[in-house]
């Protein structure tokens, strides 16, 4: 268990602040939902959470069969529904795997993106699609 501590600040922002570490974050809401969008807003930190959490499971793999992914990249982009209510509705992100990575490793670290607990906690209806870009 780990408790995240939430204090409103007022004006549609908030301060995180992370129990085991002290770490803190601030959340604004995005100007097209009455915020200044000057942070990150609560649907964006559920993308970087997905995003994170598939390069940390990736990360994993790669540990365990000593293969380097300094320098992976992740795009991600949030598309909120057009319809109500509100929700995310696609989070398509693209992954620039680094020079030197085997075949016999590229199936496995693909796959690694199933086994995101974040991935599995989204609601089907949320549309995830993966493009491997593996430079040469």
């Amino acid at each position: 268990m780990v408790e995240i501590c939430i204090e409103y600040q007022g004006g549609l922002r908030c301060q995180a602040t992370h129990g085991p570490s002290g770490c803190e974050l601030t959340t604004d809401a995005p100007v097209d939902n009455h915020g200044k969008g000057e942070s990150f807003s609560p649907t964006d930190l559920l993308a970087t959470a997905l995003a994170t959490c598939i390069s940390t499971i990736m990360g994993i793999y790669a540990q365990r069969h000593d293969v380097d992914l300094s320098g992976m990249k992740i795009a991600i982009e949030k598309h909120m529904s057009a319809e109500a209510p509100r929700r995310i509705a696609k989070l398509p992100m693209k992954i620039t795997m680094p020079v030197g990575i085997e075949d016999r490793h590229r199936s496995a670290l693909e796959e690694a993106v199933q086994h995101c607990p974040v991935h599995r906690s989204l609601h089907p209806d949320v549309q995830t699609p993966v493009e491997f870009v593996y430079a040469s």
